[in-house]
């Protein structure tokens, strides 16, 4: 049994969820996550993260291996269920991560913070190329949601749709600063910037 808070992860979280559900085989997992499009959510690209991530769920005492089973033309596979600990940790991780925003370090806003180091035409064109891709993507995610699913299982998707959204309606916006000059920068602007205010100032 864990002597401390099992570190969390949202992997973790979502194997724990489907543990909730059933006793499931890992491959399963990696199955179901797919078809309900959570490999959105969480990075399941390689075989080995589900295992992975089980492998240290079981370790923390949250998960078990329940038995095996075996499917026509199917290797024998460890079914796994999840703890009265891990059913406590997931309630857990839930009331510690839905109140309080995370500590993340998302790669965009770091790219923001560069934008003098390309030319303000580069700049303006890759953002619209940005705002094409967001734009399509939240169509991908309006479009996949399945006729008569209630709210509560799309919930996840709905919150996805608006951050993309509110990301496009913003972008659209510095699109059309740099394109009519308002937003801008050059060598000297940003030479008389440093100068007026120094790093560490």
């Amino acid at each position: 049994m864990a002597t401390s808070e099992p570190r969390r992860s949202t992997l973790g979280m979502v194997l724990l969820a489907l543990l909730m559900e059933a006793p499931m085989h890992p491959y399963r997992m990696q199955q179901m996550i797919k078809e309900r499009g959570q490999d959105q959510l969480v990075n399941v690209a390689q075989r080995n993260s589900v295992y992975q991530a089980l492998d240290r769920l079981v370790r923390d005492g949250l998960a078990r291996p329940g038995g095996t089973a075996r499917e026509a033309g199917r290797p024998e596979r460890t079914i796994y269920e999840i703890t009265e600990e891990g059913t406590a940790t997931m309630r857990r991780w839930l009331t510690g991560m839905l109140p309080a925003p995370a500590r993340e370090f998302p790669e965009f806003p770091a790219a923001l913070a560069f934008l003098p180091v390309l030319p303000p035409a580069q700049v303006r064109e890759l953002l619209e190329k940005r705002v094409k891709a967001l734009t399509e993507k939240a169509a991908g995610i309006r479009e996949q949601a399945p006729a008569g699913l209630p709210r509560l299982f799309l919930i996840e998707d709905e919150y996805r749709v608006a951050m993309l959204d509110a990301e496009v309606k913003w972008l659209r916006g510095v699109v059309a600063d740099l394109a009519e000059g308002s937003l801008t920068w050059s060598a000297e602007l940003i030479a008389e910037t440093l100068e007026r205010f120094p790093p560490g100032s």
